[in-house]
Order: structure tokens, then sequence, then C-alpha cells
């Protein structure tokens, strides 16, 4: 193992910790890992095809030994495969030559054992390992994370769903909103796009060297290849079977996968900025944690680094994330191996994503609401109600309301709550309706923010 201070990637070097569950997935074992269960779960289905009488049904303590094989696979062993790649100069087959030799003394898979990797391409194997590594990952990495993420967002949309907040468009005073309901926003967004994780299908093929079965239907033309093919994919390995191929299968649910994954990591850039301004504002404090530095000059600050190196990272992944989704649907012809040294960089591209959800949660975990700033700002910046002022005098047909509080009230400093006051008496409206924008203050003006806040 590299020493993560000599490490070339900061994945495994300075953040090695905060990605370690993706390296079992990722790396070069994790994809000999899903070679081998791709390889072992072919053959076994093989011997489940009565047509191919070659391939007898293998013993209960026979197909102990291959799960076994599968679920036990080691570095030592990982360690063995790149020895036998580095005469073969092929990974598959250096995997393909170890499954051989770790069954020699196995009398039943001796007997069958040219039928590891039968009528395969190497590309077949991959593609199916590929799609594993990605299932796997998103089931046991990703989502996992993301939950933690949305789950202390909407602790924070509940909690902090009736603290008031000046709102601000094109950076000026604007309509007051809340805490709450604006975190409750970003929540409703990061929940569609894991919807769409969730429903993610991860397609695989093992259809030859160019899709067709030709050697397949060369060496077993009574088999029905298409459907001993389709149940493999679908009931052994859990994935989408591709009916329509070239050599490879062509990497349009990568695509999308990471496409989705990019979208999340841009709705948390968003949220990073916006958090970030706020603790500027004020509006949000961080918890201090004894014996951190905020500033190598400056003893005073506590830095919002958490959303800083969370947005760095999060631009990272989409980076990377970016051109895989670009790249990887494209091949020339039947078969091209740019995306095979390119599908190596999954793992960078997920690791980046992860260390940058890290990041935010840690900085979610710190932030405390600033109530007495987020009052102090509401209440110097009674212009605010110049909205709901207008809005009720339109209700009455009073003429030129907005033209007449943008006279009361635009580019003016300091509008104070009495000269408000004396607007809204001078008005031709029911005394009822005086009474409401009468009784009205900025930190009021909030309209369905808590309710909404609440619901998400």
């Amino acid at each position: 193992m590299i020493d993560p201070i000599s490490a070339l990637s900061p994945l495994d070097g300075r953040y090695a910790k905060s990605v370690e569950t993706l390296r079992p997935i990722f790396s070069e074992y994790g994809l000999m890992k899903a070679r081998i269960c791709v390889e072992l779960e072919w053959l076994k289905a093989l011997s489940h095809e009565p047509k191919i009488a070659e391939v007898p049904e293998f013993s209960r303590e026979t197909i102990a030994e291959i799960d076994r094989v599968m679920n036990d696979f080691s570095l030592a062993q990982a360690a063995e495969v790149k020895a036998i790649e580095a005469t073969t100069n092929h990974d598959v087959k250096a995997i393909e030559y170890w499954l051989k030799k770790r069954f020699e003394n196995n009398a039943e898979i001796q007997k069958v054992n040219e039928f590891i990797h039968f009528a395969c391409t190497s590309e077949d194997i991959n593609n199916l390992s590929h799609a594993l590594m990605l299932l796997q990952a998103r089931d046991e990495v990703i989502l996992p994370k993301l939950a933690e993420i949305t789950v202390k967002l909407q602790q924070l949309s509940h909690d902090l769903a009736d603290v008031p907040m000046m709102s601000r468009t094109h950076g000026q005073p604007a309509t007051p909103t809340t805490l709450g309901k604006e975190i409750a926003n970003v929540l409703y967004r990061l929940n569609r796009q894991i919807k769409a994780l969730k429903k993610q299908e991860f397609l695989g093929k093992i259809n030859g060297a160019v899709g067709n079965y030709n050697a397949h239907m060369v060496a077993y033309p009574d088999v029905d290849w298409e459907t001993h093919c389709r149940n493999f994919v679908e009931q052994s390995l859990g994935l989408t079977f591709n009916p329509y191929t070239i050599q490879i299968e062509p990497h349009d649910y990568m695509a999308e996968f990471f496409q989705t994954i990019s979208r999340i990591n841009t709705i948390l850039i968003d949220l990073n900025r916006d958090i970030w301004g706020y603790i500027s504002l004020g509006y949000f404090k961080q918890k201090v944690k004894a014996g951190e530095v905020g500033s190598s000059t400056m003893p005073h600050k506590v830095n919002p680094i958490d959303f800083e190196n969370s947005e760095g990272n999060l631009g990272m992944a989409n980076a990377v994330l970016g051109f895989l989704a670009e790249k990887l649907p494209v091949s020339r012809w039947q078969r091209d191996l740019t995306d095979s040294t390119v599908l190596r960089n999954m793992g960078v591209g997920v690791g980046y994503a992860v260390l940058g959800w890290v990041a935010h949660l840690r900085g979610l975990n710190k932030l405390e609401a600033n109530p007495a700033t987020l009052a102090a700002d509401l209440d110097a910046t009674w212009e605010l109600l110049a909205e709901p002022i207008q809005t009720v005098m339109r209700r009455y047909a009073v003429p030129n309301a907005y033209e007449q509080l943008k006279d009361l009230t635009r580019g003016k400093d300091g509008i104070t709550p009495e000269s408000l006051q004396q607007f809204i008496n001078g008005l031709a409206i029911p005394d009822e309706a005086k009474a409401q924008l009468l009784a009205l203050t900025p930190a009021l003006y909030i309209g369905k923010a808590v309710e909404l806040a609440k619901r998400i």
C-alpha cells in the first residue's frame, strides 16, 4: 500500500480516509473481484443450460467453493493475478488463467475448465464488471452518504422553519423568507435527483465480439442464446439486459448516472456558496472546535472551510464525471480502446463527489443560526413592506399603487416604520385592511414559508 504522504492523488493521500469505502469497489482489486464474479457466475449459468451437455450441473460442494472464491478474493490473490498479467500483458486473460489454476484441484471444474470465459470477448466480462461496481457504489456508498445529507437538511429545514430572514435578489434586500424554507428549497431539488439515482438502470451485455452471438451459435446452434444471456444478466447479476450492442455496451446508462451525480453536485455547490454568504453576513455562526486554527495570522477567524472544500471537490468531481459522460458513449465503429483507460477513472469522479459530500455534511453539522443578526437585518429594512402595501392597494383599486410606493421607498435611506404607518393611514382602503398592514413587520411578512419548510 502507498504511504498517504507519498500518494500522487489526494484521494489516496490527504483524503484517503474520507473515501475509503470506495477503495474496495473501484480499485484494481475491486475490478478484479467483479471480473471473477462475472466469470464464475457465467460458468454456473452454462451448467444450468441442459443443451450444453459438456457442462453438467455442479455439486453443492463445488457451488459452495465457487461462491467462496468470489466472496473471499483477497489482496494477496489479486497480486497473483497481477503476476500472471506481467506475462500475458492482458488483464482479463490473467483472470481466466488464475481461475483455472485456482480450481486445478477441483475435479468437476477441471473437466470443464475450457468453459471458463466460454464464447466471451474481454468486453463481455468488463462491461458487466463495471456495471456491478457502479451498482455496488450506488447502493453501498452513494445513496447512504446522500441520505446523511438529506436527513441533516430536513432537520435544519424543520428546526429553522420559523426563523425569519431577509432575502436578497440581485444581491439587494428582497421579500423575507425563513432559513428553514431556503434549506427546504435545496432539499426538494436533491430529492428529485436522488429519486433518479434510485431508478437508474445498470445495463450489461454478453453477446460476443460484435454483439451477434456469432461464436455462441457456431458452438451450440440449438441454444436460445439471447434468452440465456438475458437471464444471466438479469437473474444471476441483477443488471438490465441490453440486447443491441457492438463489441462494447455503449455506456449510455453510465452517462446518465454520472450526469445525475453531477446535477446533485451542482445543487450542493449552489448551497455551499449560499451558506458561505450567510456565514459572511452573520446569519449563521460556526461551532468552534478546541485546538483548531482559522487563520495563520488572524486568530479571530472561523473560516467556512468545509463549504469551500466541498465546493472545490464537487467541481473536481463534475470535471471528471462530465468527461466520462461525454467520452464513454462514443466508440469508433464496433470497438476502440479509448474507453478502457477512461473507465479506470470512475472511482476518481465518484471519489471527489464523496469527498465533497463529506465536507459539506461536516460543515452543516457545525452550523448555528444567529437569530439576533437575522432580526436586526430585517428591522433595519422596513422598505421590504412596499410590496405587500402596494399589492393591497391594487386589490382596492387605488390608482398608481406601484408608482406611489416606488416614490416613497426606491433609493431612499432609512425608511422607518413611522413613515410607512403614515402612508398607510392616508390610504383610501377599508379600515380592516389598514389594520392588517399596520400590524405587519418585515419579520412577519414571510407568507407560507414556515408551513412549506415544515412540510418537506
